[in-house]
């Protein structure tokens, strides 16, 4: 059965690594609206950038890509969406797909594949995907993500640790992983029901969430349920630096897109 469900873009205009990277050019689209574009070949209902910047909601509106205009000062992008939902006049019960405005490259499929995971699972309040990690230097790696969950893909932590730890295999060597170790990489998509994005806003921060600096370890700590998903192959990295953007530029020169 179909998944009715929203993809929100949070869109902020100042970025430390990368000033006025919504609007970077990519193939003669802004970045923001080539988001958009890829998150329109997923099964959204509708897909709407949340900007916080005069010249990202008109480059939207150029584009015909619907904007809403939102709060310079929101603290984190979830703050964003839930300001968003109220202007859409979202229920409660709806569901809203955060896809970053610096992630060009997003296979629409992931986008289905996070939102049908937080409808299939009624009890939890986000969904989120992972996929398998391989190599012993990204797991080791602290701006690496991981996540561990439970066997109905409840996630029981998130962490930049190497988790789960293999003690009796690293107190011998760390240059590779264990076989079967159940090592997964976060994958930072997230689906949400309207009703934790209002609540979220009370939610008072976590020591674990501050210390980690993994936003997500806010709804957890105050009991909101993580279902996690997992997916064979990584997505294409974002743009977060300006090598990132020459990477994604000589990608779409390889691979012009059917419209620009």
């Amino acid at each position: 059965m179909a998944i009715a469900f929203t993809v929100v873009i949070p869109a902020r205009h100042a970025s430390t690594r990368l000033p006025g990277k919504m609007l970077a050019d990519l193939a003669g689209v802004p970045m923001v609206v080539r988001v958009a574009r890829r998150a329109q070949q997923s099964a959204a209902t509708q897909v709407v950038i949340a900007a916080d910047h005069d010249e990202i909601a008109a480059a939207a509106r150029q584009a015909g890509v619907p904007v809403v205009l939102t709060d310079v000062s929101h603290p984190s992008g979830t703050d964003r969406l839930a300001e968003a939902a109220d202007l859409l006049g979202l229920p409660d019960d709806a569901i809203v797909v955060n896809v970053q405005g610096d992630e060009p490259l997003l296979p629409p499929a992931l986008i289905d594949q996070v939102a049908e995971t937080l409808a299939r699972h009624e009890t939890a309040a986000i969904a989120t995907l992972c996929h398998p990690i391989h190599d012993a230097e990204e797991f080791f790696n602290p701006n690496v993500v991981k996540v561990i969950f439970d066997h109905n893909g409840r996630a029981m932590t998130f962490s930049r640790a190497p988790i789960p730890y293999a003690r009796d295999a690293f107190a011998h060597r760390k240059d590779t992983l264990p076989e079967g170790l159940p090592a997964y990489r976060h994958i930072g998509i997230y689906a949400y029901r309207v009703s934790f994005l209002r609540a979220y806003r009370s939610l008072a921060p976590a020591a674990i969430e501050q210390f980690e600096a993994l936003e997500q370890l806010r709804a957890m700590w105050h009991g909101y349920g993580i279902t996690v998903a997992v997916v064979e192959t990584p997505p294409p990295a974002g743009v977060d630096t300006p090598e990132d953007l020459e990477r994604v530029r000589a990608w779409l020169a390889d691979n012009p897109p059917a419209s620009a």
